[in-house]
């Protein structure tokens, strides 16, 4: 039960606390001396999202049906005097963020329409066309994988084109097709998969998949906070390495990230106005908003927008810049002035390591080297030997993440270089044990 008090010091996150949540609160409460607590809101539905729990460490936990607008009202009401700020950092739970939204209506919150617009990469699409129509590639939603579909399809967009699912992150079903016979295969792959992968993530939302015009250029990111009125502070630009450009087989695994970038700074205040215009495309208010960009030549076009923060920006900021990208999360939502600080002290990457083949990884080499390394500062193994290595593209995740700091960015590139010369994943092909059993039995039947 909540203390009894009317002072407005309860910061609600929707699903799950990030890393740096708890941090950020309790250092701001030393630093001003207020007394801010966080409540954690979940939907008695859910179990876990992405290994996150409601053992969270909040200082409230309440559990309720967020299909049920009374149940939410009453799990609420305990709390509503000292509500300061609602917030929810994880992208599959964003559809479950916007029911609680008119439930919280004297806090400053994005839209519940503009929050489904960013999660759905076919609606959000639409509203960049009906904004700015320069900014986004040509796109079409595909509803079934018929020749009839596909030819609408290749008609509407052409080759080389990109389908993906509408509500995923991480690069997941994300597939390059050059023709038809890959547009079916990438195609089999998702209609197949897709609906096990939003239960598995838990997500609210029906599986859908377009198609977007292929760009060729460079992948850039940006985190900005956008407050009440629309006004944009924006994080340095983080560049986007993909697996394409690495000649990688699971070509948008995305293997590494790298911040602040080499960028003049004339290239950086285009690439923030393309930002900004997607943000107020979209309607985005009082969040943090994560904009994928692509650089062709000179112009910039939107991958993508997401109102969260983007994969790994909390560390990688405050490693590079003194970022603190979770204090910033709740201050746009009081609101105050996000603290950004006009230069940065060193740079940051984050790598995520894919296999190069599909399979059940049999061997894992270099990696405790790496902790040796001058730039080394931490990394999380996702997989060990005897789990399955699967490509991005087909539902799969790194076999580790690793992060690295340096105050000189040639130091870092070297040692981002000799990870990926040291480190070694092997993988068993898929089949190959089935492949030895029938090799001996026909050499038994042989023999016999």
């Amino acid at each position: 039960m909540s203390k009894t008090t009317t002072e407005k010091n309860i910061i609600i996150y929707v699903m799950g606390l990030k890393p740096g949540a708890r941090e950020a609160v309790n250092t701001y409460n030393e630093k001003n001396g207020t007394q801010w607590e966080i409540l954690l809101l979940w939907d008695s539905r859910v179990r876990d999202v992405n290994g996150m729990t409601v053992d969270s460490g909040a200082d409230h936990v309440v559990v309720c049906d967020f299909s049920d607008n009374t149940k939410i009202t009453q799990a609420l009401e305990p709390y509503r005097k000292q509500l300061l700020a609602i917030t929810c950092r994880t992208e599959q739970s964003l559809s479950r963020f916007a029911k609680i939204i008119p439930h919280v209506p004297y806090l400053r919150t994005p839209t519940a329409e503009s929050i489904t617009w960013a999660a759905d990469k076919f609606e959000m699409r639409k509203r960049f066309r009906a904004y700015d129509s320069s900014i986004t590639p040509k796109f079409a939603q595909i509803k079934k994988n018929s020749k009839a579909d596909r030819q609408r399809i290749i008609d509407k967009v052409g080759f080389p084109m990109i389908v993906k699912p509408t509500n995923m992150v991480a690069s997941m079903f994300v597939t390059i097709c050059y023709h038809e016979e890959e547009l079916e295969i990438a195609l089999r792959t998702c209609f197949r998969k897709l609906r096990n992968a939003y239960k598995k993530d838990n997500r609210l939302e029906e599986p859908r998949i377009i198609a977007e015009e292929y760009m060729e250029g460079d992948m850039y990111s940006v985190d900005s906070y956008v407050n009440s009125r629309g006004g944009v502070t924006h994080c340095p630009l983080v560049r986007t390495t993909t697996g394409r450009e690495k000649g990688h087989p699971d070509a948008f695994c995305n293997p590494l990230q790298l911040t602040p970038t080499a960028l003049k700074a004339g290239t950086i205040e285009n690439a923030q106005n393309v930002a900004e215009k997607a943000i107020h495309a979209l309607g985005l208010r009082s969040t943090i908003a994560h904009i994928e960009l692509m650089k062709i030549d000179d112009e910039w076009k939107v991958i993508e927008v997401g109102a969260r923060a983007g994969g790994f920006r909390h560390l990688l900021h405050k490693l590079s810049c003194d970022i603190d990208h979770a204090l910033n999360d709740i201050l746009v939502r009081i609101p105050k002035k996000p603290v950004v600080p006009k230069k940065c002290k060193g740079y940051a990457c984050a790598m995520k390591w894919y296999v190069r083949k599909e399979g059940k990884i049999t061997e894992m080499k270099g990696i405790k080297k790496v902790e040796d390394l001058g730039s080394f500062h931490s990394i999380d193994i996702n997989k060990k030997i005897g789990n399955k290595a699967i490509f991005a593209k087909n539902g799969g995740r790194s076999v580790f993440n690793l992060f690295m700091y340096n105050e000189d960015r040639s130091k870092l590139l070297a040692d981002i270089r000799r990870v990926e010369q040291m480190v070694e994943v092997k993988v068993a092909a898929r089949g190959a044990k089935k492949k030895v059993v029938v090799k001996k039995a026909a050499v038994a039947k042989k023999k016999g």
